[in-house]
């Protein structure tokens, strides 16, 4: 196949590229500057992009940031590429944050008690629990054993949902704040490179030949 991988990776490697890519997140985050400042679009179509990947981010639906960011940008009729370069502000960096303040937030608007550690286990547990109770189900269709979804239940009512609800406000806020430095910038950027072209032109101009009947 013309698109297939010379050099077979493991699974290993793949999660590890996934948390860590090649050449580390610094590298990966100019990458992303770069592209942004080379889109070939408005200035605010372009940071309406980064507001809708960025917002993405605070959603629990890992996995599915581009495409919750692609159907942002449409309806805010954002640049499509930004909102996806949008959603790297999601990395193994942010996501702890963003996930501990929109679950906490999320409990505090829904009245959710926190308090009792006993109830509340910890959210790689009920995740794993949740996972669990998927993978079982799903082989109960074959086996005809009794489906049993309460640690589902469980993951959804005291993390998804409350992380769903509590990540609106502060992914408004990130959103709004990213928007706001990225037109500026992009602006000013775009700008800067329209003039270097312009002298690029006329120095070429400059340096091309005269005709004969010019010299005459």
């Amino acid at each position: 196949m013309v698109f297939k991988r010379r050099d077979k990776r493991s699974a290993f490697k793949v999660v590890f590229s996934t948390l860590w890519p090649i050449g580390g997140w610094s590298r990966a985050f100019q990458y992303v500057k770069h592209r942004l400042r080379r889109l070939p679009d408005t200035p605010e179509r372009i940071a309406r992009g980064i507001w809708a990947g960025v917002f993405a981010t605070f959603t629990p639906l890992y996995g599915l940031h581009f495409l919750v960011a692609l159907i942002i940008a449409r309806i805010c009729n954002g640049n499509i590429l930004a909102s996806l370069l949008g959603t790297f502000f999601g990395n193994p960096l942010t996501y702890f944050p963003i996930g501990v303040i929109s679950i906490k937030t999320g409990n505090f608007l829904l009245g959710n008690q926190t308090g009792d550690p006993e109830k509340y286990r910890s959210f790689v547990g009920k995740f794993l629990d949740a996972g669990r109770d998927l993978q079982t189900n799903i082989g109960s269709v074959f086996s005809g054993k009794p489906a049993d979804w309460s640690n589902l239940v469980v993951f959804y009512d005291e993390f998804f949902f409350p992380f769903l609800i509590g990540g609106i406000a502060p992914g408004i806020v990130v959103a709004s704040i990213s928007y706001f430095l990225t037109v500026p910038i992009i602006r000013a950027y775009q700008k800067r490179r329209k003039g270097a072209l312009r002298e690029k032109l006329l120095s070429l101009k400059k340096k091309k030949p005269k005709s004969n009947d010019e010299r005459v």
